[in-house]
């Protein structure tokens, strides 16, 4: 069998690129949100289960830290933990502070969703799916993982372009969030891409990257297919027989 040539660093940063269409601002739950055709509980619903992903990013980071023995890449990738649980020497709001206020801005009580009231054993699964890849992975692979940021920016453009419009009812200052994410997102893309285009060499190893990065796009397109069904279909886990939210808290 003949081995197949790797694509050039150029061709494989746009086959990275082309996952983009499997984004879940694709998905038809995300699509409605942006058209304003959801309502307030679907709204609420989705924030508060976000909540759990948004708490699991610097969990995340962390472990891909541990992995990792090179010191400029701790050097770097130390922000993102920063961005997410706020640096104590910056007045710039933690990204978890910041999706909290989100969370009341749509009218949710922090304590309901630090609770986990609303959340979801889906959207738990696909996160601790997450949270396990990225600890048993190599740090590169792991690394790998976070290129969903590619796509971040425009599902927090397209927020900020159509929610003010389409949902009134939210407190503007909900929307710090997607704001702050615009410029550390595409930060975030920039190292996380060098990452893997330096270390993903062979043919082999580039489609391995592709195949990591579809999975994070699983994971993500899951969390919505949870959401969806619970909110959209009014098919929550455990409805057809009780009133309750059941489900384990915590990680298992």
């Amino acid at each position: 069998m003949t081995k197949q040539a790797p694509w050039s660093r150029d061709e494989f940063e746009a086959k990275l690129r082309a996952k983009g269409e499997y984004y879940h601002i694709y998905h038809p739950f995300h699509v409605a949100m942006n058209k304003g055709e959801c309502s307030q509980e679907q709204i609420q619903g989705w924030v508060a289960n976000r909540l759990f992903y948004q708490l699991a990013i610097p969990v995340k980071d962390a472990g891909i830290m541990a992995n990792c023995w090179d010191l400029q890449t701790r050097r770097k990738w130390i922000q993102r933990i920063l961005d997410h649980d706020g640096d104590p020497e910056d007045t710039t709001l933690g990204g978890i502070e910041a999706w909290l206020r989100l969370g009341e801005a749509v009218g949710l009580h922090r304590e309901d969703m630090l609770n986990e009231r609303f959340l979801l054993p889906g959207v738990k699964f696909a996160v601790g799916a997450y949270i396990n890849f990225t600890r048993k992975a190599s740090w590169e692979e792991a690394a790998c993982s976070s290129l969903t940021e590619m796509f971040a920016p425009e599902i927090h453009q397209s927020r900020l372009d159509t929610w003010p419009t389409h949902y009134k009812w939210i407190d503007p200052e909900g929307f710090s969030y997607f704001q702050m994410r615009l410029n550390q997102a595409r930060r975030d893309v920039q190292h996380g891409l060098e990452i893997t285009l330096d270390h993903f060499e062979t043919r082999k190893q580039q489609e391995r990257a592709l195949n990591i990065l579809q999975f994070k796009l699983d994971v993500l397109w899951s969390m919505a297919d949870s959401i969806s069904l619970a909110y959209e279909f009014n098919r929550k886990p455990f409805g057809a027989v009780t009133d309750e939210n059941i489900s384990h808290k915590g990680f298992m």
